[in-house]
């Protein structure tokens, strides 16, 4: 428990302006984007610069004070969960974009910077950054990178790493290490880089980054197909990637989504199909036309309907559908387990049969949405936490989906990291001599285990 003392040296350090201490506001900062996890910290804090965030984490090792680091707090792993309270350190002030280098296709920015600002900013200069979580109206920067966040356009992009150049991290103790730097070739000794992209703000906290960017492209297109099957729109899907075309997003909904495409696609075909696919191709305009007219030719062979969006305007119809489907989905049900495992490409449509197989022995409804391009996939069994009975077929029906990921290859999160969502299963996901050395890091880096503590494996 945080006493008086504490927050005293708290305000002193950022302000009695950026501490909070209230009841009502330590229940704002005890949950996250899931439904499953929730924690009070005793303490939350607005640190306004590196500095801050330094002296405040040399204290709290110093006198064994949790530090969770908090940016938007979308994630839906619960990685920002206090769990064992202490201090929530939430980077939203530390916001600015220090500067966007066209000449160089890099930015720099504080990790309080919005996706979405960063993103409009990237666009006025024609550069955009492709990782493009659904959250990006959001989440914010430090996040993106501590998660090592994906989304559609990853596809074709590749995910956040790919886009790191360099970080400013302030280590447990209060030390403010450089890594990287600006050029996209850099081969200097170890890749430390790497170990704190995606290492869910347990080695350090993020004070600064520079990223990679890349102009935008000249034109894109987007195609809509409806299928009766999911397995057979996940045959599909293989099928278009095997023929060598790369789309920008190849997306998956169902059925739970369809309300959005009352009035585009005739509601008889739409009362008696399961599954729509969206897919992007991008590049030079040549390149696009000819593409979109090769995937149009591979899904006639299994689509019920195959349509090319006319202009931009219907296009982002289609998107703002996609983008909207969790949130549909919320509206169902009281509660969703969302969850976020990726197969092989040649193992989506065993892994969405296996998985429907599942919710019918458990009886419980799923619904499935993701990046199929890249066979990420976003099973959400829906339930209701005040039925105890069904809420607990739910959670063994979760389970076993993602049990059956790791026997089909995959992996037990494609992008929404581990937290404490995820912890059981690691010791099923990864080889335990690979558990030990990342324990050794944590031990190495936080031996007090002072940082967000709690998170990726299972302790004590």
């Amino acid at each position: 428990m945080i006493d008086t003392k504490h927050v005293n040296r708290l305000r002193a350090i950022t302000g009695k302006e950026n501490v909070l201490t209230s009841k009502e506001e330590m229940v704002a900062y005890s949950y996250d984007g899931t439904q499953m996890w929730s924690h009070q910290p005793d303490v939350v804090i607005f640190p306004t610069n590196a500095t801050e965030i330094s002296e405040t984490l040399k204290y709290a090792n110093e006198n064994g004070i949790p530090v969770t680091p908090r940016g938007g707090g979308t994630n839906v792993s619960g990685g920002s969960i206090p769990i064992r309270g202490g201090i929530v350190l939430c980077t939203t002030k530390m916001n600015r974009i220090i500067e966007i280098n066209k000449t160089n296709l890099n930015a720099t920015v504080e990790p309080g910077v919005i996706l979405q600002d960063f993103q409009d900013a990237l666009a006025k200069q024609g550069l955009f950054f492709p990782p493009d979580p659904q959250s990006y109206s959001g989440c914010t920067m430090g996040g993106v990178v501590a998660e090592n966040s994906g989304g559609p356009s990853c596809l074709k992009y590749g995910v956040t790493k790919q886009y790191v150049l360099g970080l400013e991290v302030a280590l447990a103790d209060g030390k403010i290490v450089k890594l990287g730097g600006l050029t996209p070739k850099n081969r200097t000794g170890y890749e430390l880089m790497m170990l704190f992209t995606g290492s869910e703000g347990t080695l350090g906290i993020i004070t600064k980054i520079t990223l990679r960017l890349l102009p935008v492209p000249k034109a894109n297109q987007t195609v809509l197909a409806i299928f009766r099957d999911p397995a057979v729109a996940g045959e599909t899907v293989t099928s278009i990637i095997a023929s060598s075309i790369l789309p920008s997003k190849v997306e998956f909904m169902d059925k739970w989504t369809f309300n959005k495409f009352r009035g585009i696609i005739p509601d008889a075909i739409l009362d008696t199909s399961e599954v729509i696919l969206l897919i992007q191709v991008d590049g030079l305009p040549q390149t696009v036309a000819a593409e979109v007219q090769q995937v149009v030719t591979i899904t006639k062979k299994t689509a019920r309907e195959v349509r090319v969006a006319a202009d931009a305007k219907e296009a982002e119809k289609y998107w703002q559908a996609r983008r909207a489907h969790f949130s549909d989905i919320h509206s169902q049900a009281h509660d969703i387990i969302n969850e976020d495992v990726s197969v092989p490409r040649d193992k989506i449509a065993d892994f969405i049969r296996l998985s429907q197989e599942a919710a019918k022995r458990y009886d419980v409804p799923i619904s499935f949405a993701g990046h199929v391009g890249d066979g990420n996939f976003h099973p959400a069994v829906l339930t209701d936490s005040r039925n105890k009975e069904h809420y607990q077929r739910a959670l063994k029906c979760v389970d076993e989906v993602i049990e059956i990921a790791l026997k089909l290859g995959g992996v037990i999160s494609g992008e929404h990291g581990i937290g404490l969502e995820k912890a059981r299963f690691l010791k099923k996901a990864m080889d335990p001599t690979a558990i030990e050395i990342m324990k050794k890091i944590k031990d190495l880096l936080d031996p007090k285990h002072t940082l967000n503590p709690g998170k990726i494996w299972e302790e004590g």
